[in-house]
């Protein structure tokens, strides 16, 4: 446990003798924090066999979305039914072309399990099949502007060392 974390701990024990609760201020903004305790440390393993197409494709270089043959809905991520029509009726589609940059944001403040990156940019794309894709952006941040041009490309993302997909402006 780091100093930063054990000193947290101490403060918050302090003010549950006094407060009744573990509230603690943030030395930054003053504002009253609870802390909690327990440690969330989460795994997990999802059946994704009826969506394995997509990371197929992402060994491809390709993104792909569903569309319900039924009702014509797209869905991305991919989803093996349809929420709008409830089939299971559906078909890939890859999301490919020229897709329009709507919004980003740049990620100062990080998750523990991110905070060792530098400051990134997530953003969301209209891409011409007519979804949005969130996703991190592979561009120099100060030079993003919503509106501008951008494509979805397939890489590895380090030091996790596995494919995912990212907005990238052209």
């Amino acid at each position: 446990m780091s100093d930063e974390t054990e000193k947290l701990k101490e403060a918050a024990e302090e003010a549950k003798k006094k407060l009744g609760s573990p509230l603690i201020t943030d030395q930054k903004t003053s504002s009253s924090l609870w802390f909690d305790q327990r440690e969330l440390n989460v795994r997990y393993m999802i059946s994704v066999e009826r969506i394995k197409k997509f990371y197929d494709g992402l060994l491809e270089g390709k993104v792909f979305a569903t569309r319900c043959t039924k009702c014509g809905e797209v869905y991305f991520p991919p989803q093996s039914y349809c929420s709008s029509c409830r089939s299971d009726s559906m078909e890939w589609l890859e999301l490919a072309g020229t897709g329009e940059l709507i919004t980003y944001t740049v990620i100062n403040v990080k998750p523990q399990s991110f905070s060792h990156y530098p400051d990134y940019a997530v953003g969301i794309a209209k891409m011409p099949q007519g979804v949005n894709v969130l996703a991190w952006i592979d561009g120099d941040i100060k030079s993003l502007k919503a509106g501008m041009k951008v494509k979805l490309e397939v890489k590895k993302r380090e030091p996790e060392d596995y494919l995912t997909y990212w907005i990238k402006p052209e």
